[in-house]
């Protein structure tokens, strides 16, 4: 007998509010090896596993977004709205950084020889720099390597797919199913490469994407079956939310981290489902958090240019560590470019993409269930 589901609201506004703090953590992961203020070891270094959150995030809002019905999603128009969701913001920002290092030998910046390379280019370009063994990484902007594996999901969309409509009666086969494909890479990986899954990122970090976006489909899933009071809602999120920063404090196996990762964006989208509003659907946190792709793509550069604008101005060596002051410019300038880009590229962009490659009328359900509010596209 198949359990009584119960749909999840059609905006689920924590999911995007946290978001932002994902992306955040990224951000200070990059900064604290920078800075004076801590050592490397802890939450701080933990932050960089945002990556996995982001990616399990996406597999459970695309279920959400295009799995409602029977059948799979116009394909073409799948992969206009993905394109266009990510593209614009990938492309300002790399053009920026392409603009950066042909002006960089006029000013009297050297550059080291072969790191900015037209090969590396193409592959970011393509969103493909994530596909392939490599030695080295790639120079040109190192987050966008999780855009390449990004890609590769939503261009393996109709297998998810077929997958989650044949086992979405049984979920948890679906999250065993996540689990053991993660077991099988992470042995491939380890075997290869010498690291763990979750430390795959330019060298085929395609395969980090592979079972996490599964294991957010799944979720997405479980969550159908269960309808919490407000009350347990509230529990069930500061307990996974609890549970999942104090191992990353403690510093556990980067594994075991990503499994716990999978309870707590369940957890946030039951508490939308229970109608419980907290501080992550304020209005200034939802923007936030739909502006956080920009910040991720845009702090890389940022952090180049000023560290290299700095010793120069002031002949630091190229190891200096930042102070408290610094990082809080540092940090306001982030932000203030990546709402920037949100507002005058990624949303101009966005639309500017979906009417030339689909002008005709949107597709009811990928147009009636979103995360963000401007484009009615999650992610």
């Amino acid at each position: 007998m198949m359990a009584k589901l119960i749909p999840f609201p059609d905006v689920l506004d924590p999911l995007t509010g946290v978001r932002f703090f994902l992306a955040l953590g990224v951000v200070l992961f990059h900064l604290q090896l920078q800075w004076t203020l801590t050592g490397d070891d802890g939450w701080w270094d933990r932050a960089r596993l945002g990556v996995d959150v982001f990616f399990i995030l996406s597999g459970f809002i695309l279920t959400h977004v295009y799995l409602q019905g029977d059948a799979v999603p116009d394909y073409r128009r799948f992969l206009v709205a993905r394109f266009a969701r990510i593209y614009p913001a990938h492309l300002f920002i790399l053009l920026a950084i392409l603009g950066m290092v042909l002006v960089a030998p006029l000013v009297g910046v050297g550059l080291e020889p072969g790191r900015f390379n037209p090969t590396d280019f193409a592959g970011t370009l393509l969103l493909i720099s994530a596909w392939f063994p490599r030695e080295t990484l790639v120079e040109w902007n190192g987050p966008a390597w999780s855009l390449s594996a990004e890609w590769f999901a939503y261009l393996a969309f109709p297998v998810y797919a077929a997958i989650a409509l044949r086992l979405r009666a049984r979920p948890w086969i679906l999250i065993a199913l996540a689990g053991l494909v993660f077991i099988v890479l992470d042995g491939f990986y380890r075997a290869q490469f010498g690291r763990v899954l979750p430390r795959a990122e330019d060298s085929m970090g395609i395969l980090r994407i592979i079972p996490e976006f599964l294991y957010g489909i799944g979720l997405y899933y479980l969550g159908l079956r269960w309808a919490p009071s407000a009350r347990l809602a509230i529990a069930g999120a500061l307990a996974a939310t609890v549970a999942l920063l104090a191992l990353m404090q403690i510093g556990v196996d980067d594994r075991v981290i990503v499994v716990a990762a999978g309870p707590f964006i369940l957890s946030l989208a039951l508490l939308a489902k229970a109608r419980v509003h907290t501080f992550l659907s304020h209005p200034a946190v939802l923007f936030a958090g739909e502006a956080s792709f920009a910040l991720y793509l845009v702090h890389i550069p940022i952090l180049m240019v000023w560290r290299n604008t700095a010793e120069a101005l002031f002949g630091w060596a190229g190891d200096y560590r930042m102070g408290p002051a610094e990082l809080t410019a540092i940090m306001m300038l982030m932000l203030t470019v990546a709402g920037a880009i949100h507002v005058f590229v990624e949303r101009p962009g966005r639309w500017l993409i979906r009417k030339w490659m689909v002008p005709e009328i949107a597709h009811p359900v990928a147009d009636s269930r979103s995360i963000p509010r401007d484009q009615k596209e999650p992610c």
